[in-house]
């Protein structure tokens, strides 16, 4: 009797070690089962990764981690141009330092283990993309360092500080919000291992120059493309089709802990490859974006840009505080929009830029222009003329028609559009009118 409960407590711990030993059996074939049925394509062979990837090891004071590297000709096209074109582009109006020069950035992309920047969550593969001089002359190369197992990650960090170090500025997509912040956490975390010099590299710092190219993007497509993610962009912009082999970003963590289960490098293949496409659109996006950012106008006369993109690039140059560049923006964005919703933006923005700056009959000509051009109960520009009306020009029974105007088309439009603050907004506007009409007139 007295060894029963020892037996017991043995009992139980064969037990919780057999369910131990059943789930990570399952969550094996499960994600086995990921990585051959719900990627689309091949998932390529089995094998391990030394004999699937070209590649090879490299050694440092942390340890080693496997690197693969790749030489790209600079005529290689990408988009429309050659990735070469970029050396001859300059970043301007895109919140960079003069000097940032693309012939010494580093092009980042990492991929992770998960979302977030928390302590469990770290980058397995870090890529870098730069301009370097060959044997042949100059060309891109992209080294993705990888981690095959967690306890590779000081000796990871440690590689790519060395790399970054010589390197002047850094290009990522969304790298601002996500890569950097996760990357310089990593570093925080493995501080006690990394040589002090390396804590944190100067190019992953908030101060660094960083071109980020997801916000232009967003700039000038936003109003075009249903996404702005870089594939829907390779697709749309560069008109770049990447192989059957490219695997979908949401997998990739788990082909990860597959790989690290089983061994089997099959699918990391293609992680490879997204990661090196990755960095490689960078290079093409960035000259497009360079280039419509230098020379929007000559961009819309190639028709390379349309009315959407100017809008984007006007908002952006109005939040400069450069009114010039926005005003010429907005007007050729009218010559070139045609959808409703883009035109009444562009009018509006318009109309306030002409506003701020007291072109009282300019802006009027446009809050006109916008009544006749885009139809709809849309009250806006009747509600500004109503106002140039009445403090401007003080013609008062224009002002009381603009408003009544504006006060039909409310309550007119669709009752999910309809403001009940905007609505007695504008009957107060319209009786205080009145009044001053009535006062002009007299009694009787």
């Amino acid at each position: 009797m007295p060894d029963e409960p020892k037996a017991t407590s043995t009992l139980d711990r064969l037990r919780r070690l057999q369910g131990l030993r059943s789930r990570r059996a399952r969550e094996e074939r499960e994600l086995t089962g990921l990585a051959q049925d719900a990627l689309p394509g091949d998932p390529g062979p089995a094998g391990p990764l030394e004999q699937l990837i070209p590649g090879r090891t490299v050694e440092n004071d942390l340890g080693s981690c496997f690197l693969v590297e790749e030489r790209i000709p600079l005529e290689t096209v990408r988009g429309v141009r050659p990735l070469g074109a970029l050396l001859g582009r300059e970043a301007r109006g895109l919140d960079l330092p003069e000097e940032f020069d693309f012939r010494a950035a580093a092009f980042l992309d990492t991929e992770t283990t998960g979302l977030g920047n928390g302590a469990g969550v770290f980058a397995f593969m870090v890529g870098v993309g730069a301009f370097e001089e060959g044997p042949g002359g100059q060309e891109f190369v992209v080294r993705q360092f990888f981690t095959r197992h967690p306890g590779e990650e000081p000796a990871l960090l440690h590689a790519v500080a060395e790399l970054l170090a010589g390197r002047q500025g850094l290009v990522t997509f969304n790298g601002r919000t996500f890569d950097a912040p996760l990357l310089r956490n990593r570093y925080r975390l493995n501080r006690h291992l990394l040589p002090s010099q390396h804590e944190a590299p100067r190019l992953l710092q908030p101060a660094a120059p960083h071109l980020d190219l997801l916000p232009p993007a967003r700039r000038l497509w936003r109003k075009r493309l249903e996404s702005c993610a870089l594939g829907s962009l390779e697709r749309a912009i560069l008109d770049h089709q990447r192989r059957e082999e490219d695997v979908p970003g949401r997998l990739i963590p788990q082909l990860y802990q597959h790989f690290l289960i089983t061994g089997q490098a099959g699918a990391m293949r293609r992680v490879f490859y997204h990661n090196r496409e990755d960095i490689v659109s960078m290079v093409a996006l960035a000259e497009t974006i360079c280039r419509h950012f230098a020379a929007p106008h000559a961009s819309a006369d190639r028709g390379e840009i349309a009315g959407a993109e100017l809008a984007g690039l006007g908002r952006l140059y109005e939040e400069q505080g450069k009114l010039q560049e926005a005003e010429r923006a907005y007007r050729r964005a009218l010559e070139l929009g045609r959808e409703p919703a883009l035109l009444a933006d562009v009018f509006f923005r318009l109309g306030r830029l002409l506003k701020r700056q007291a072109r009282w009959q300019e802006a009027g000509e446009i809050w006109q222009r916008w009544i006749t051009t885009v139809p709809g109960p849309d009250p806006r520009p009747y509600v500004e003329l109503a106002k140039f009306c009445e403090w401007q020009t003080g013609d008062l029974e224009q002002a009381a028609m603009w408003t009544s105007w504006a006060l039909h088309n409310l309550q007119s439009g669709p009752s999910h559009q309809r403001s009940l603050v905007q609505l007695a907004e504008l009957e107060h506007r319209l009786a205080r009118i009145q009044r001053k009409l009535g006062s002009q007139t007299g009694p009787g």
